[in-house]
């Protein structure tokens, strides 16, 4: 194994040169979910011109192979593609040439490092057909809304035969050469909640002769959240946090309708998959001592992303027979929707650091990030690294070829 990951590395150094320049026409040209057709189609290009076998997806993204055509064991690899609804702000020479469309949160650099990934997988080849193991990128569109682009691609069969996935996602809260490995749920469950009111409206002056909607739904926004809190296990990680409160035009005007919507995220996947009741009784209940009618929308989202352990310990044999950093990271209770793909198959998400050592911590989803543009080798030798590891693994070698001190201290 150590001679493959050392090939691999020499190859994605090669390569890191063509993928930054792939990477920064990315980001001149981003696309919105479900209208990434020229990133679909620059990526199928360039692999079809490796010769890796290409499939489109109806409407963007594709699917590419490599290996074993009848393999014995098929991993998986996905990055998403598309940007965000951002202004861009960074003065970079390669920035967003699209007004009020930006890749501010690295799905560029995702696409870059899967498509490097991938043409070095297509130079060992004969070594993964030798091994009987074939190895599928999956190209994905439409990731930052909901109902995400991973419905479709599933639909289309991606996951058909697949057995691991892996993927990653930029971190800048994590030097370049890191990579944040975590078992177990490592984001959240996230919903789209809506909570409409409706009733007699009337003078601020004469509210007992009203439906008082604006007190109705000040006790939404307030009190749904703190009984939620009371009903659900605290272990469940839940948080309703409102982001839209709407009623009323005019401050002597009680109205007669009203809304408030936000997100409820958690990281039980358990919890979420029963919550829709409760959700309903606590709104129900909370609106009922004001007369109005209250009725609550719940656009469901994603489960939690939940590492599995042995996909975890791939990453990181991967990472140290790589040279790469192993660092711990904290769950974060943002919404991904690579969660789908693991209701198909055992697998985990690694966080790759975007940071420039000693250099500053952006956000992400901002106009003003900057990503290290190293990350993008880091991750393709990780992507790539990690199919060796994983189908090693998965025919029941320990890894010996990893130095067992090493394994412990990464532990």
């Amino acid at each position: 194994m150590t001679d493959t990951l050392t090939a691999i590395g020499a190859s994605v150094a090669s390569a890191l040169p063509e993928l930054i320049d792939f990477r920064r026409d990315l980001h001149a040209h981003p696309e919105l979910a479900r209208l990434e057709s020229r990133t679909t189609a620059a990526v199928a290009a360039r692999l079809d011109r490796a010769g890796v076998r290409v499939r489109l997806l109806p409407g963007t993204g594709l699917v590419a192979e490599v290996g074993a055509e009848q393999p014995a064991y098929r991993v998986a690899l996905r990055a998403d593609m598309d940007a965000l609804p951002v202004q861009e702000s960074t003065g970079l020479p390669f920035s967003s040439t699209v007004d009020g469309v930006a890749h501010a949160c690295g799905h560029d650099v995702h696409v870059s490092a899967l498509l490097g990934a991938m043409l070095t997988l297509r130079e060992l080849e004969q070594d993964l057909r030798e091994r009987g193991t074939a190895v599928r990128a999956i190209f994905q569109a439409a990731e930052e809304v909901m109902p995400g682009g991973a419905h479709d691609a599933i639909a289309a069969g991606v996951m058909d035969g697949v057995d691991a996935i892996f993927a990653l996602h930029c971190d800048p809260s994590l030097d370049v050469g890191q990579v944040g490995l975590r078992e177990g749920p490592i984001t959240a469950a996230c919903d789209h909640l809506r909570v409409v009111l409706t009733g007699r409206g009337g003078h601020t002056s004469r509210p007992q002769l009203t439906e008082d909607l604006t007190y109705a739904l000040a006790k939404v926004v307030t009190d749904v959240p703190a009984a939620l809190s009371r009903r659900l296990d605290p272990r469940a990680g839940a948080a309703l946090v409102w982001g839209v409160i709407r009623a009323g035009t005019a401050s002597n005007v009680i109205p007669s309708t009203g809304e408030c919507s936000g997100t409820l995220r958690m990281l039980d996947a358990n919890a979420w998959a029963t919550v829709g009741p409760l959700l309903e009784e606590i709104v129900q209940g909370v609106v009922s001592p004001y007369g109005v009618d209250a009725r609550l929308e719940r656009i469901k989202g994603v489960p939690p992303v939940v590492n599995q352990t042995d996909a975890i310990d791939a990453l990181r044999f991967a990472c140290l027979g790589s040279g790469l950093q192993v660092a711990p990271t904290l769950q974060s209770l943002g919404g991904e929707d690579y969660s789908w793909y693991l209701s198909h198959a055992p697998g985990a998400m690694a966080r790759l650091g975007t940071r420039t050592p000693g250099g500053r911590t952006f956000d992400l989803h901002q106009g003003d990030v900057v990503i290290d543009e190293d990350s993008i080798g880091v991750g393709a030798r990780l992507l790539a690294s990690v199919v060796v590891a994983h189908t090693v693994k998965a025919g029941g070698d320990r890894l010996a070829e990893v130095p067992s001190v090493a394994i412990e201290a990464a532990q």
